[in-house]
């Protein structure tokens, strides 16, 4: 990996993959080394390299999800040895009991107490307010130093003439928002757009109004205060385009059967499609509706449905902002409850939002659950070049760092061609290789003892063609190579999010691995046949030395795109870097 150029490349930015590979490789390290243990168990090195497993699962789950293959690897790796130990049945349950409780404590409790604490250190460092707080949840907002709901004291309920904003209770929900811009052409009615908006901004703010007047007169101080109570028809008008909320049974951008959502009206004078029942969960008619703690849900009173947020991400008209429909089915989710955040009412007594404050559980969770959403709902960037599973093994394209032009200093993500198809190949050898070597064993297929003899005299090295150890390296070992690069390559199949080529480096590891194991076992095998007058270890080193000397060249030859190229792009027949531009694809 020394001379693999995208390697090098990732390695030189400040980014999460290195830090994500190098704790995946002392994960694989440190379980391989616990395997060569396995006829010392319970003794020093073995707990030493059993718990350095948990500890860099830790820390490869801390950087990224990817983490998450790497520990299914270990899981499986553990699961086998233990089903290993069950049928050995000169073990006593109490010996298999005491492999397990172990195996428990270093490979669960160990990485869960550890990935636990870097969140508690995360959540104490990172304790200010930020422009993603619109993502959390309001009690979660209310911790965060800086925020406009921390340390402040709000009203409790609800009022006619109140200015407030919504949240939906989904993770990641949004804010009810709306702005100036229309629906487009063809897209339910040409009227104003309502969606769910992840920050703070002025456009979120509503004013509550009766459904049948106008509250300007209750802005007059002197007027009496008249809450709002469960089951009650209101308006909501936005304040900043003085448009009501409105819905009819056009169908929404996104989201079939359910309705389109838009803003209506001029001044707050709009129809009967702007009225809404608002109701609070597990509370009964006339009850007051607090801030922050009662979860309600808004009923368009003309056709029955409920305003919810989609999660679905509109397109560029809609500024990628998150779809709010209303939706004629009645089942009670989180999509379809909201609370009031911020309320503003200066005829109103304020208390504090301290009550309010979660526990350590709630925001581990509660931060977990954005996180994937948001790396769900990842959307590429205008001219960001993104990429397919399927183009990755071949090194189809690369990704460019730097530099756009010939007057740039450019730097061009790829992996060093020769490294990267010699993998290819060699997951191909292997797969031959393991299958004949399954079918040779099962057929009890020996070599001979003047073969093996005259192996073992020459090169040492070749123990493995010489003892049954064979299926260890071949298939034990190279297996679980092989399990490790598929769990770190196929999931990219099912993933819906935007992919790019780096994500491709974790799966490049393992096939980086397994070619090592299949042509350190088939340059072995090679000598081992070979005439007797040809040394065993001349045709192995020799063997060796040309593909490190072919890497080596292939890394002279394209290194410039790590460390930084300028000049003519590679496409000018002019450029030093013409004729390494081996595929058409590759655009540095």
């Amino acid at each position: 990996l020394f001379a693999d150029t995208g390697c090098i490349t990732l390695s030189q930015y400040i980014l999460l993959d290195p830090i994500l590979m190098f704790f995946l490789m002392g994960a694989v390290l440190s379980m391989v080394k616990c395997n060569s243990c396995a006829d010392r168990p319970f003794s020093a090195s073995w707990w030493f390299w059993l718990s350095l497993t948990g500890v860099n699962l830790a820390g490869a789950m801390g950087v990224k999800f990817v983490g998450l293959f790497v520990v299914l690897l270990v899981g499986l790796n553990t699961i086998y040895d233990l089903w290993d130990l069950l049928g050995n049945l000169s073990l006593s349950l109490v010996v298999f009991g005491k492999h397990l409780l172990a195996r428990v404590l270093c490979l669960i409790l160990l990485p869960l107490a550890l990935y636990t604490a870097m969140f508690a250190v995360h959540f104490t460092v990172l304790n200010k307010s930020g422009p993603g707080d619109g993502f959390f949840s309001s009690a979660f907002q209310s911790q965060l130093i800086g925020n406009n709901l921390y340390n402040v004291s709000v009203p409790e309920h609800l009022a006619y003439g109140s200015v407030v904003t919504m949240k939906n209770l989904r993770m990641a929900g949004g804010y009810l928002h709306s702005h100036w811009h229309l629906y487009p052409e063809g897209i339910g009615a040409r009227q104003q757009q309502v969606t769910a908006y992840l920050h703070k901004d002025l456009n979120n703010l509503w004013i509550i109004k009766k459904h049948d007047s106008d509250t300007a007169d209750l802005s007059d101080p002197s007027s009496p205060v008249e809450f709002v109570r469960h089951r009650d028809i209101i308006r909501l008008e936005h304040k900043e385009t003085s448009r009501n909320l409105h819905s009819h049974q056009h169908e929404a951008p996104l989201t079939r059967k359910h309705f389109q959502v838009t803003g209506y009206g001029i001044n707050g004078t709009g129809d009967s499609n702007d009225f809404w029942r608002i109701e609070v969960v597990g509370r009964k008619a006339g009850k007051l509706i607090k801030v922050l703690r009662s979860q309600v849900r808004l009923t368009h009173v003309a056709t029955g449905c409920i305003l919810g947020s989609s999660g679905k991400t509109l397109p560029k008209w809609g500024w990628e902002q998150v779809e709010v429909t209303c939706t004629p089915y009645l089942k009670e989710t989180p999509n379809s409850l909201w609370n009031f955040e911020d309320h503003i009412n200066p005829k109103l007594p304020n208390i504090s939002l301290d009550v309010l404050k979660p526990s350590f559980a709630e925001i581990l969770l509660e931060s977990h659950m954005v996180m994937i959403r948001g790396n769900s709902g990842l959307k590429p960037k205008d001219n960001e070049v993104t990429s397919k599973p399927w183009h990755w093994p071949i090194n189809y394209q690369g990704l460019r760092f730097s530099g756009v032009n010939e007057t740039d200093y450019r730097v061009y993500l790829l992996g060093n061609p020769v490294i990267w198809w010699l993998n290819l190949v060699s997951i191909g050898l292997y797969l031959l290789m393991a299958v004949s070597t399954a079918v040779t064993l099962k057929r009890g297929v020996q070599l001979t003892s003047e073969l093996k003899g005259e192996a073992c005299k020459s090169f040492p090295l070749l123990k493995s063609v010489c003892v049954p150890e064979l299926s260890r390296v071949v298939l034990r070992g190279g297996g679980q190579i092989t399990l490790g690069w598929l769990l770190h390559y196929l999931p990219f199949f099912m993933m819906g999010r935007v992919l790019y080529f780096h994500h491709y480096f974790p799966a490049m590891l393992f096939s980086s691995m397994l070619t090592g194991v299949t042509w350190d076992t088939l340059l072995k095998f090679c000598a081992a046949f070979l005439s007797p007058s040809i040394t065993a270890g001349k045709v192995y080193g020799g063997g060796f030395l040309a593909l490190v000397l072919l890497i080596m060249y292939s890394f002279y030859l394209f290194h410039p795109l790590s460390y930084g190229m300028i000049g003519p792009m590679a496409s000018d027949p002019s450029s030093p870097m013409a004729g390494l531009r081996w595929m058409d694809s590759w655009e540095f």
